[in-house]
């Protein structure tokens, strides 16, 4: 310390910034005059240390170089780091104390150990201030053991809606058909039943929504399907219902012909009919009075739905008119445009039925990998348009794959890559029909962003856990 302040002196006498130094070390001379008065002896030292440091790059900054020495730049800032590094190892003092820190124990520093001791000093082991804490052996989870606790403690839907829900769509749909039978006697409907998610135990994290079945009983002798591919929209997932043998059978020999645009079984004309009675002809209050709860119709949707308010759960039931003929299932939801007389063909039936029958066979866990995988694509803002079906039929694709409950990590992950490598060509084939791309309702720019989620999750599969 003596050799620094020679130092200061000597260049307080050649003048220049020579006062502003002066200034700043009888600052330091009081800092460190008052410091063991505050700080006590171990802070003082401390102080003292930084002070030093300071000091030293003040004094380097404002001295005068020495022309004759080629190593002077070099000493400098050698000299530099190793007082920054003098700074950066200045042990910190402890901070002070909040007033809800006061009421933790506080461990003293480690002494000696004493013989009858041995539990005392393993408690006072730990540095002063900090929390004690039960040693435990860490422990990394693989893969599987997180795919096997998320399925069972995160997926699960609450036991009061797994009994509540079904039981108050049945309620709703024995409503609903009572009025359907007195209100359009002449058209043969169907009895209306339950589908979705939740009935085939693949449900997860909720059961917030449910599928009300309306089948449409129609005379295979006045009625044909025709391909989607062969029509104007040239998709091969939607079918025209062709009215037919109208010179032997003219129109009103159907009770559906009062539905049909041109030639064909109207989609958008049956659904416009089916909104209005929904919204306007039936008495919701009263039911959901009898049903102890509130139904709402959807006013502005293009679906057919219906909001229900419980007090232990809220429901959104869905009703799908729904046309089986020649092994086809087909719903009245037709695509967004002018056409209106396109029928959706649902594979849904058919997904369930194989995956089951295939888990039965090998005892996979196809349904397992399922269920995990539509709760992270509903879990997520980007994936949730993969969730459903397009899962399910990445997974029938690879319905040769070893599906043993041991091999689950290895399917979930070829999974996502295969799901990767379908959205990098923007095209998922259905199972049941190659010509179907499922991935033709998405935007190149959702593509895109599902790749990119996907695409990190490959590295990293447990983020989708997360």
């Amino acid at each position: 310390m003596a050799a620094f302040w020679q130092q200061r002196g000597r260049r307080q006498e050649q003048g220049g910034g020579g006062g502003v130094i002066d200034g700043l070390g009888s600052v330091f001379d009081v800092l460190l005059a008052n410091a063991r008065l505050v700080l006590g002896v171990s802070g003082a030292a401390v102080l003292a240390l930084a002070t030093l440091a300071v000091k030293r790059l003040i004094d380097r900054a404002t001295s005068p170089r020495d022309e004759g020495d080629p190593k002077a730049e070099q000493k400098t800032l050698e000299e530099t780091w190793q007082d920054l590094a003098l700074i950066k190892t200045t042990p910190k003092t402890p901070k002070k104390q909040r007033r809800e820190d006061l009421s933790e124990p506080l461990l003293s520093p480690a002494r000696p150990l004493v013989p009858g001791e041995a539990q005392d000093s393993r408690a006072c082991s730990a540095p002063l201030g900090a929390p004690r804490v039960k040693s435990s052996p860490l422990r990394c989870l693989t893969l599987q053991e997180r795919l096997l606790s998320h399925h069972s403690s995160r997926l699960a839907v609450p036991e009061i809606q797994v009994s509540l829900v079904p039981q108050l769509a049945r309620s709703i749909s024995t409503q609903l058909q009572n009025f359907l039978r007195s209100k359009c006697p002449e058209l043969p409907f169907g009895r209306l039943f339950l589908s979705g998610a939740l009935l085939d135990g693949l449900e997860v994290l909720a059961a917030d929504h449910i599928h009300l079945m309306l089948p449409m009983v129609l005379d295979a002798g006045l009625w044909s399907l025709i391909p989607g591919e062969d029509t104007v929209v040239r998709n091969p997932q939607y079918w025209m219902i062709k009215r037919v043998d109208l010179g032997y059978f003219p129109r009103g020999c159907s009770p559906w012909d009062k539905f049909m645009v041109g030639r064909y079984l109207s989609s958008n004309v049956l659904n416009e009919t089916l909104h209005k009675m929904l919204v306007a002809s039936i008495n919701w209050p009263a039911i959901g009075s009898l049903l102890e709860c509130v139904i709402h119709p959807v006013v502005a949707s293009r679906e057919l739905k219906l909001e229900v308010k419980h007090d232990q759960v809220e429901l959104s039931i869905t009703l799908f008119p729904v046309v089986e003929m020649e092994d086809k299932v087909l719903l009245a939801v037709p695509p967004e445009g002018p056409v209106e007389n396109l029928w959706l063909e649902s594979f849904y039936r058919a997904e369930v039925s194989k995956v089951k029958e295939l888990d039965a066979g090998d005892s996979g866990a196809r349904q397992r990998c399922l269920r995990i995988l539509n709760g992270v694509c509903r879990s997520h803002p980007t994936l949730h348009k993969l969730g459903g079906s397009p899962v399910t039929h990445v997974i029938l694709h690879l319905s040769g794959s070893d599906w043993a409950e041991e091999s689950l990590a290895d399917r979930f992950q070829q999974v996502l890559e295969e799901l990767v490598a379908y959205l990098e060509k923007g095209v998922l084939p259905s199972y049941f029909n190659p010509k179907i791309n499922l991935f033709s309702g998405l935007s190149e720019e959702e593509i895109d962003e599902m790749g990119f989620v996907l695409y990190r999750a490959m590295s990293e599969p447990e983020l989708l856990l997360e």
